[in-house]
């Protein structure tokens, strides 16, 4: 990553959270491979776990959550998520620390995957079934929505794609969303869906696109607004009661014999002697 027009190779260093990432999407992709391959354990099981917004409307909720952690179990798969997590994330990480990445991550899965969910409803069966199919699952789109976040985060850096060919942050967006874009038109539906990277990349700008993020910033201003409303409502109230009360402040004859003494004090040059 540079800053100039030469960009200098050098691998990433993860940091704690993103090695517990990491370490945690190997582990569950290595348990089902070895248990569906070698221990016999049905598909069924693996399926129980994967996303399917049908199921989750009739009751299975946890899909939603456990269907970023679920990879089928081929080399493939899980070998394009770990080097996508481990080309861009660690800069993120350093830049925002261990807890703002991890909720960053969790966050844009669950986004990604509803965004797609609503779709799928919103588009009918027919065409549903072109663009998602019956079961989704894959960390996916987060990684679509950390590239988009690394890009508004380091704007007008360079980096290698892939650790080969360097773009900017700029092209980077273009390249993510043109490829988003192709497999949509290909019809070449990965395992996390066609719809759900969209929600990644909008899930990518909301929550780490700047700091503090514009989705956080949406909310400082809405509640900026309601407690000026509070407090409007306060000084409205403090009025009201100001007027209706029969009490009121009336100059006592303590303050006009108060300066009376003190004009009887002043000399000619008009201050007060001591």
């Amino acid at each position: 990553m540079s800053n100039g027009q030469e960009s200098q190779f050098v691998l990433p260093k993860p940091g704690r959270v993103l090695k517990a990432v990491m370490l945690a999407l190997f582990a569950v992709w290595l348990a089902f491979a070895l248990g569906m391959n070698w221990g016999g354990v049905p598909p069924e099981t693996f399926y129980l776990f994967a996303g399917s917004t049908q199921l989750i409307l009739e009751g299975e909720v946890w899909r939603i959550f456990t269907a970023p952690l679920l990879h089928v179990p081929s080399v493939g798969g899980i070998a394009f998520v770990l080097i996508g997590l481990y080309f861009l994330t660690p800069t993120l990480e350093e830049q925002w620390g261990g807890p703002r990445l991890l909720r960053f991550l969790a966050v844009s899965s669950l986004f990604a995957y509803t965004f797609q969910a609503l779709l799928e409803l919103a588009l009918g069966a027919s065409l549903s079934a072109k663009l998602v199919g019956e079961y989704w699952m894959s960390f996916v789109p987060a990684i679509e929505a950390i590239a988009i976040a690394w890009a508004l985060t380091f704007k007008g850096q360079t980096v290698r794609l892939f650790f080969v060919l360097p773009v900017t942050s700029r092209g980077l967006i273009l390249f993510v969303v043109g490829m988003s874009v192709l497999y949509v038109i290909t019809l070449e539906r990965p395992m996390c869906g066609l719809l759900s990277p969209f929600g990644g990349m909008i899930a990518g700008y909301l929550f780490g696109g700047g700091t503090p993020s514009p989705a956080r910033r949406f909310w400082l201003s809405l509640r900026l607004a309601r407690l000026e409303r509070e407090a409007q409502r306060d000084r409205q109230a403090r009025k009201r009661r100001v007027q209706g009360s029969s009490l009121r402040v009336i100059p006592g004859a303590r303050d006009e014999a108060a300066k009376d003494d003190d004009d009887d004090k002043r000399g000619p040059d008009g201050k007060l002697l001591n």
